[in-house]
């Protein structure tokens, strides 16, 4: 009899059993959304008629090897990233600088930003994967304080590690990006235990060096355009709110159920640039409405759930930091794409996770999944 019960309490620890299949089910109904919203945009667009099969496609096949990749991550103990996360951090290091190198990192057309590699015709963003990296970085250091909170000491080291990846994305320049990393810094102390009065500390100093890069120069023209038209829309020219004003246009079209499938006119003009991008959540509002944008919204806020419950049942403080940092990645880029997108957020050129058209975004979004799923499946081992 104890010989049966040993086998089956084996068994039950065994990882494949504990697969959080909502989650996958959320992330799955989350993508198949994104890949008719990118439908109706490219197809309706006059001028891509032709080409929206192909990007369409494109981003299926995209979303299939992120599956493949959760797969593979999630078959991949977690605690593994802990043993080398030093070179996981190094590696991103490096990649962040030889971006930058003329040569070997591409230009995007307006000759400004240097984010990504070209290679065979596809684009890698070393600061999107840049992302994880620091969240398996700073996990691996929050892990070892042995104290109820972090020490002055955790946090310096804490902000070391995440300073340089996030002044080196900065640069690039991708503000966007750059929030993203201290929202992910912010949630992973918040939860590590620090003391508020260091967390205001930090706002304060985080808020003092925006500052002086606005004082410096640091901060480019067309990004101070941007933030101008997010703060006094009245004093800006058309040219520079046009982005914002179109956006809010389409999404306010929609009503409560939406012009219909491929029948939006903003949409259907192509007048919201990128909206196969960034501004993708334009398109769903005006065809889908209230009830559909409310039903995107929903999907986000379960799959933060589930992030968040793989935090709360993690075996070990490593796992739980690593999926609240990856809780907070998803939720600050959900808030911030949405928010600009309905006026409550300067633009910044945050891509919407598991919906944007592209392919290191949908692809370091399905590796998180996979790394929560990692988590997951060995809380009992």
């Amino acid at each position: 009899m104890d010989m049966v019960a040993g086998r089956i309490w084996a068994d039950e620890r065994r990882p494949i059993r504990h697969v959080d299949w909502i989650l996958l089910a959320l992330v799955a109904a989350l993508t198949a959304t994104g890949l008719v919203v990118l439908h109706s945009i490219s197809a309706a667009t006059p001028d891509e008629a032709a080409f929206w099969l192909i990007r369409v496609v494109k981003q299926g096949a995209t979303a299939g090897l992120g599956l493949l990749i959760v797969a593979l991550i999630a078959a991949f103990d977690y605690r593994f990233f802990k043993v080398y996360a030093g070179f996981i951090y190094a590696g991103a290091l490096v990649a962040l600088v030889l971006v930058k190198i003329p040569g070997i990192g591409a230009t995007d057309p307006s000759g400004i930003a240097q984010r990504w590699f070209s290679i065979a015709g596809v684009q890698i963003t070393p600061s999107e994967i840049t992302k994880l990296c620091v969240i398996v970085m700073l996990a691996a250091i929050l892990s070892e304080v042995r104290t109820p909170e972090p020490t002055l000491r955790d946090l310096v080291r804490v902000l070391g590690a995440a300073s340089l990846p996030l002044v080196l994305v900065f640069t690039q320049p991708d503000i966007g990006t750059s929030i993203v990393l201290a929202a992910i810094v912010v949630g992973m102390l918040i939860v590590a235990g620090t003391r508020l009065k260091h967390l205001l500390i930090l706002t304060v100093s985080g808020l003092v060096m925006i500052a002086l890069a606005f004082q410096l120069g640091v901060i480019k023209d067309f990004q101070r355009q941007r933030l101008t038209a997010f703060l006094d829309r009245a004093n800006v020219s058309e040219g520079v709110r046009y982005n914002l004003d179109q956006s809010l246009i389409a999404v306010g079209s929609g009503g409560l159920f939406g012009r219909g499938y491929m029948k939006g006119s903003q949409t259907n003009l192509d007048y919201v640039p990128r909206q196969h991008t960034d501004f993708i959540f334009t398109a769903a509002g005006e065809q889908f409405g209230f009830v559909g944008a409310l039903f995107i919204l929903l999907l986000y806020a379960l799959i933060l759930w589930r992030a968040i419950r793989v935090a709360a049942l993690a075996r070990d403080p490593f796992g739980t930091l690593m999926a609240a940092g990856i809780a907070s990645m998803l939720a600050i880029q959900m808030f911030v794409n949405i928010g600009m997108v309905i006026g409550i957020m300067p633009i910044t050129g945050i891509p919407l996770p598991f919906m944007s058209y592209g392919g290191s975004s949908i692809l370091v979004s399905f590796a998180a999944i996979g790394m929560l799923e990692s988590i997951h499946m060995r809380r009992f081992t």
